[in-house]
């Protein structure tokens, strides 16, 4: 495989460098943020580099094999002896630098019984119809039936609180059964253009046809977790209501283990069929020990670099000196090494359970 590093100037697109020479390179994005880079550039040509990673107003991007695997901007280019560092974000790290100067996202508010993902959408609108503030990412066009702000209390953001954009996001993002996104990058006419991925109930699928499987393609892991903070095989969940009235729904089964309860609190929850339905869920979810949260792979056909996104839920088996484990674990990330003298390609994969994410119709 072959790595290639360009840089972008972020407001016209004009590209600064072709092949920007580095090393010590990982990357990769994360469900819900915009993810990482960091690397350096060769010694030798420091000097020359600096032009390259103008720092606030570049953009970076990683090919592999004439495929763009990730993107960002680069935020930090701190030289260091003979080297010189590069910290680069997704360019969802731009919304956090970016502030509601007008209120209400400059009249696209507020916001009753809306769904999140409009609102996700009219803060990159806002963001990118300022002067000097275009970064050129497009946003999926994906609808929920999660609602924010109603008629007693709208969703607002107002002006002299300069909320930043990312705050807007990251509140659509916590709405009861909201959204979630991620990022992707891909060549569009000979030009690296970038997206917003919005996924509801959430990003990604479930895939047969990869899986993660210790000799095959799992070079290392982290210890699979035995932790009974999270366990519980009776669930009691509160809605909405207060005291005698309040509305209550338990979920319980016997298993031989010692009884372990949690409490869920859904305040907003009026419908008792719902806080049932939740309830149990959550009552599956905390029946099962034992969470792996981290693999590390070798590229191989069994899940090749580049076939799996963050959201994707992978078949996982595990077998080491402590567990023999086999279940179905969520990608929350990743992070890729390329290939040095010293080192093969690998990909680290952050995890969850996937149980504890919900699929829709």
């Amino acid at each position: 495989m072959s790595y290639r590093y360009l840089t972008t100037q972020a407001l016209t697109g004009d590209v600064r460098a072709w092949y920007l020479p580095l090393t010590e390179v990982e990357f990769g994005p994360e469900l819900c943020g915009p993810g990482s880079l960091t690397a350096v550039v060769e010694p030798r040509l420091a000097n020359l580099a600096l032009e390259q990673v103008d720092a606030g107003t570049t953009l970076i991007y990683v090919e592999r094999d004439s495929t763009l695997l990730w993107g960002g901007i680069i935020w930090r280019a701190e030289p260091e002896g003979q080297k010189l560092r590069l910290e680069a974000s997704g360019f969802g790290s731009y919304m956090s630098r970016r502030s509601d100067l007008h209120g209400n996202l400059d009249g696209r508010g507020p916001w009753v019984n809306a769904d999140p993902c409009e609102v996700i959408r009219a803060a990159w609108a806002y963001c990118q119809s300022q002067p000097d503030g275009n970064v050129r990412v497009t946003v999926d066009g994906t609808r929920s039936n999660a609602k924010v702000g109603t008629s007693a209390e709208p969703y607002t953001t107002a002006w002299w609180e300069a909320p930043t954009l990312g705050s807007v996001i990251d509140d659509m993002v916590a709405v009861e059964g909201g959204p979630e996104w991620s990022e992707t990058v891909s060549w569009a006419g000979g030009v690296p253009v970038q997206h917003i991925r919005l996924g509801w109930p959430r990003l990604g699928s479930r895939r047969q046809d990869i899986s993660f499987t210790s000799g095959i393609n799992i070079a290392a892991t982290a210890p699979v977790e035995y932790d009974a903070d999270n366990y519980a095989q009776v669930v009691i969940g509160l809605g909405a209501g207060e005291g005698r009235s309040r509305r209550r729904a338990v979920d319980a089964a016997r298993n031989g283990r010692l009884r372990l309860e949690h409490i869920l609190e859904v305040p907003s929850e009026k419908a008792e069929d719902r806080l049932a339905s939740r309830v149990r869920t959550e009552r599956i979810s905390r029946s099962v020990m034992g969470e792996v949260t981290e693999v590390v792979l070798r590229d191989h056909p069994a899940a090749p670099i580049g076939s799996f996104q963050v959201g994707d839920d992978v078949r996982v088996r595990i077998d080491d000196e402590w567990s023999v484990y086999d279940g179905w674990c969520r990608i929350t990330g990743w992070t890729i090494k390329p290939p040095s003298v010293d080192e093969q390609e690998q990909v680290t994969v952050q995890l969850a359970r996937a149980d504890r994410y919900t699929y829709g119709a």
